[in-house]
């Protein structure tokens, strides 16, 4: 997938198979990477341990329209800088007000 960006990081496998059904059966292309390391929890370090959802830049807003209009909760995710997880509504740490990042942008 050329030109693609990160639509989502972060949730477990069920729900990121739950979003890609979703999508892809609006029109929309989904690459999942990362599903392959979440076996390695305690072995790799947290950063890597996230799944992710990436569509055509064409399509992203088409895309985070869709899954705003089916009120889909987004993932809770862990701050690179302290680690602490956060709710997935918020785009700073509540522990260290680090932003939210994506390590694969």
């Amino acid at each position: 997938m050329e030109d693609r960006k990160v639509l989502l990081t972060g949730g477990n496998l069920l729900q990121a198979h739950t979003w890609k059904g979703l999508l892809e059966t609006n029109g929309i292309t989904v690459e999942l990477t990362g599903e392959a390391l979440v076996g390695g929890v305690g072995e790799l370090p947290a950063e890597m341990q996230t799944v992710d959802l990436w569509v055509n830049q064409n399509q992203l807003e088409q895309a985070q329209t869709i899954l705003e209009s089916h009120d889909m909760d987004r993932p809770e995710w862990q701050c690179l800088h302290c680690h602490e997880m956060n709710d997935g509504s918020f785009e700073l740490c509540w522990q260290c007000s680090s932003p939210q990042s994506t390590p694969h942008n």
